[in-house]
């Protein structure tokens, strides 16, 4: 029987085009050698480019043509002549907020055929996820501007810390920790400092704990886990943390495991009342735009945590044998020390899923 995902595609800007082109051309390859799944991929051509023909970022009813999705597939939002402020709160961040998609979880491992910058660590060494509050905490919007332009001008950002919020991510973190091999969960805050919602927290941390007496966690100030991903990588499974602190460590995490452009990201709602977003983590990079040499793996990637969550594992685990393939074989971009265009990666990827008996 023939199982049929809507997929709404959102390139937007800069790279993001060339990679969602890319990872549409996968998604294709994999349903022709599954055969008995198709993808239905609708491309929405909101971003930066739409803004200035139409002064913003999607069109009011965005959300309500995204709700008839199985999935969302997101490429890179930013462009160097919109602020970021705009382009952000304008399309991406409606759509994680107004989806409830709470749970931003950002796998880390080194791909085999990419060198990690960190001496003596090789695949195997480094392998993360880190789950990051997508809903509230520093990214929750609230706060203002006073006496713009004047001497006595103040700008507040209002961090907003509830009880569900942070009790529905701990749980979700417990729960994926479970899942894996070591169950093993870093909890990071930065209580220290932030007296009242990092420690709260902290409080409700060891609350949830309560309910996972098989997972073994421990947790650290953010400045200090900044240097145990660099010094003790091995040390480290799953990471869980506020927006902005889990926003900057995945960054460095994927940095480490050999370049953003290997980074993927899934926005989750794991109540599945609404459809959720998949989106390479990298940015919309406008100084290779057009160039051809983006690096598609973070975009594969994210289409392999898309499959997973609409319950294609097959197709999941058999798009990322093809993309460690690939990579393994030598067939990589310019950001990670190779010489391979985008559409030369693609091809290679197509090429070992058609060849994959597995």
């Amino acid at each position: 029987m023939m199982r049929t995902y809507k997929i709404a595609a959102i390139p937007a800007d800069g790279i993001g085009p060339e990679v969602i082109d890319a990872g549409s051309e996968v998604l294709s390859v994999l349903a022709q050698r599954a055969g008995d799944v198709r993808f239905d991929v609708t491309s929405f051509d909101w971003g930066s480019d739409y803004y200035k023909k139409h002064g913003i970022m999607m069109p009011e009813d965005g959300l309500e043509q995204l709700k008839l999705f199985d999935a969302i597939y997101f490429g890179a939002v930013g462009a160097p002549d919109v602020p970021d402020h705009i382009t952000l709160w304008g399309l991406r961040l409606p759509i994680c907020q107004g989806f409830d998609q709470y749970a931003n979880v950002r796998p880390t491992k080194i791909i085999p055929g990419v060198t990690s910058p960190l001496r003596g660590v090789e695949v195997g060494d480094l392998d993360w996820v880190i789950v990051r509050e997508n809903s509230e905490g520093e990214y929750s919007g609230h706060g203002g501007r006073a006496h713009k332009g004047m001497p006595e001008e103040v700008g507040t950002e209002v961090s907003i810390f509830t009880r569900v919020g942070v009790t529905r991510i701990m749980r979700y973190a417990f729960k994926l920790a479970q899942s894996r091999p070591r169950k093993f969960l870093t909890v990071v805050t930065k209580s220290n400092a932030q007296r009242f919602g990092m420690v709260m927290w902290d409080e409700i941390a060891a609350e949830v704990a309560q309910e996972f007496p098989d997972v073994t966690w421990d947790k650290m100030l953010v400045d200090a886990m900044t240097v145990r991903m660099v010094k003790n990588p091995k040390s480290l499974d799953t990471i869980v943390a506020t927006n902005l602190h889990a926003d900057i460590l995945s960054d460095l995490a994927g940095a480490l495991a050999g370049s953003l452009g290997v980074a993927p990201t899934a926005n989750i709602d794991p109540e599945r009342r609404f459809p959720s977003m998949f989106e390479p983590i990298h940015g919309s990079a406008f100084d290779i735009t057009g160039k051809g040499i983006a690096n598609p793996v973070a975009t594969f990637w994210t289409a392999s945590q898309m499959l997973d969550h609409l319950g294609e594992a097959d197709a999941s685990a058999r798009l990322m044998r093809a993309v460690e393939k690939v990579c393994a074989d030598g067939i990589v971009t310019p950001d990670v020390g190779g010489t391979a265009t985008t559409q030369e990666v693609t091809d290679a990827v197509c090429d070992a899923i058609r060849g994959d008996n597995t």
